[in-house]
């Protein structure tokens, strides 16, 4: 299983899950394309926050390979 609080294990293109900020409490994922890293720090406890191809933003919570 791949650490999604690594920001070194996070790449422009991958297909992850996120956890959107008002969906935090609920844990509901949504997939996509990450097209940029937000996260500036090595590693975050949450997962790094990434946004989406779609816009979306969120921390990564899975990598889909």
């Amino acid at each position: 299983m791949i650490d999604c609080r690594q920001r070194k294990n996070i790449k422009v293109g991958l297909f992850v899950e996120i956890v959107q900020k008002p969906h935090q409490k609920t844990g509901e994922l949504t997939e996509g394309i990450v097209a940029r890293l937000l996260t500036n720090s090595p590693n975050h406890p949450y997962g790094i926050k990434v946004q989406l191809e779609s816009g979306l933003v969120g921390r990564v919570k899975n990598i889909i390979e």
